[in-house]
């Protein structure tokens, strides 16, 4: 065999097992873990991911217990999933999948900002409350609505209903009292011009 021959043989196992050795690298290092993205706002403000100090942009992993101080507030934003806000003074433990979110809250507030699945809430009272966009839990109480309380079941249908019974209840009235008739056409005379 000629020594260019095994210089070439040489180098195209080489690059072969460099190849099958990036391949199976990446193989390894994909995860099927879903992360989300920690947006924090507020001044000077720092939120504590499991203990440990977080700035806003990093990962935030399921099964994570999550911070805020009284001055600043978080989003954890897991995409498709969906997005839940974290007013200050809030500590919850946070777990999630494709399925939907579920957490523990300890201490605070959380507001679901979008979800296209579940979100699951356990109070401190130990129930659990199944939020829509658009609707907050927070310690201390079983479920706060976005101000539209006819939707949850609360007093304000009962105040539309007594605005309109009244306007029923007045239009009934005044159709079927007497002192309010109005004759037409009778007793009265025409002064025509061209007699």
């Amino acid at each position: 065999m000629n020594s260019k021959t095994l210089i070439r043989k040489a180098v195209s196992l080489c690059l072969m097992v460099a190849i099958y050795a990036t391949y199976s690298m990446t193989t390894l290092a994909s995860s099927e873990k879903i992360a989300g993205e920690l947006l924090i706002s507020g001044k000077n403000s720092s939120v504590t991911v499991n203990g440990e100090t977080a700035q806003s942009g990093r990962s935030v992993f399921s099964a994570s217990t999550i911070t805020t101080p009284e001055n600043a507030t978080a989003i954890i934003n897991l995409g498709k999933i969906g997005k839940i806000e974290l007013a200050p003074n809030t500590t919850i433990n946070i777990s999630f999948t494709e399925k939907g979110i579920n957490g523990d809250l300890l201490n605070g507030k959380v507001t679901v900002l979008g979800a296209t699945q579940s979100v699951n809430i356990k109070t401190t009272e130990g129930k659990t409350v199944k939020l829509n966009t658009g609707e907050s839990v927070a310690t201390g109480q079983t479920q706060q609505d976005d101000d539209d309380d006819a939707k949850a079941g609360g007093t304000a249908w009962w105040v539309w209903a007594a605005i309109f019974g009244g306007a029923v209840a007045g239009v009934v009235i005044a159709a079927t009292s007497d002192n309010n008739r109005v004759a037409l056409g009778g007793g009265t005379t025409v002064v025509s011009t061209s007699r």
